[in-house]
């Protein structure tokens, strides 16, 4: 901690750039890029030893104070104690479960490429500035991702000597094909690589089977654990025998195939949830 501390205030008190953070995540054994030996993958991320205890340490908290004892001494209707019980699911389920969550349909991101570097970015989040500056006199048009001041920061020298004033603002996603065709792309500049947005499913797919045709043996690895659950409500009334209200709750890994993963862990494709649902009569 005095090593960040000392850096820290070095630096005026301002916060650290990520990448300083992920350093520090390294070098103290807590976190460490999957498959760096070997370049990396973008989006995955494994736990050294400390990482692995703090990780273990949080999922133990959680799991005592909101499955053993969150629901200690509540009383429900008729005087029963309520309840909140433990499960632990597949990570792989039938893709049916998928399609009747609305996951296989609506699960979906706006994903756009840039046909010369490659890039590719989220849709919504690839904002557009507009600008129509009296010593140029003619349309300007920047690209960001982020917030007006992101997209500033991003273009700084371009804007240097054009002011602070700008024509409008908004999502690539709401501007017309002839529009799109004058954005620069935000990694190499070119104008006019940019796609048109498209929807992007966010499940990993995988298939089923030695033989396992990619159609017909298709499955997901889960988003998200909270379906495990659903699926296995009359399964536990039954077994168990509780009564409404109650909750069940489990952890374990998920996966996302995030468009452009970043952020260091904040948007990875493979991470850990914690999750409880409580179910009650409507």
């Amino acid at each position: 901690m005095a090593e960040q501390s000392g850096a820290m205030g070095g630096a005026g008190g301002a916060a650290k750039s990520m990448d300083d953070i992920m350093s520090l995540c390294k070098r103290r054994g807590f976190i460490y890029q999957a498959s760096e030996i070997y370049g990396g993958i973008n989006g995955f991320w494994d736990y050294g030893p400390l990482g692995t205890l703090l990780k273990k340490n949080l999922r133990d908290a959680w799991w005592q104070d909101v499955i053993m004892t969150g629901c200690r001494g509540r009383k429900g209707p008729g005087g029963q104690a309520v309840r909140v019980l433990p499960l632990d699911t597949c990570i792989i389920q039938n893709p049916k479960v998928w399609e009747a969550s609305g996951h296989v349909g609506g699960f979906n991101d706006p994903m756009v490429d840039c046909r010369a570097c490659k890039s590719r970015f989220r849709a919504d989040h690839l904002m557009v500035l507009h600008m129509r500056p009296a010593s140029v006199g003619k349309d300007l048009y920047f690209s960001g991702m982020g917030t007006l001041e992101d997209v500033r920061a991003h273009n700084a020298k371009k804007l240097k000597n054009l002011g602070e004033e700008h024509e409008s603002f908004e999502e690539y996603t709401k501007i017309n094909e002839a529009t799109r065709a004058l954005v620069p792309c935000p990694d190499c500049g070119k104008v006019g690589e940019l796609t048109a947005p498209r929807q992007f499913n966010l499940m990993f797919s995988t298939t089923i089977g030695a033989l396992g045709d990619p159609e017909k043996d298709k499955a997901y690895l889960r988003p998200e654990t909270a379906q495990g659950i659903f699926i296995n409500f009359k399964n536990v009334v039954d077994t168990v025998r509780v009564k409404l209200p109650f909750g069940i709750g489990g952890s374990g890994k998920s996966f996302r195939n995030e468009i452009t993963p970043r952020n260091f862990t904040f948007r990875s494709r493979e991470f850990e949830q914690m999750e409880m649902e409580f179910f009650c009569h409507p």
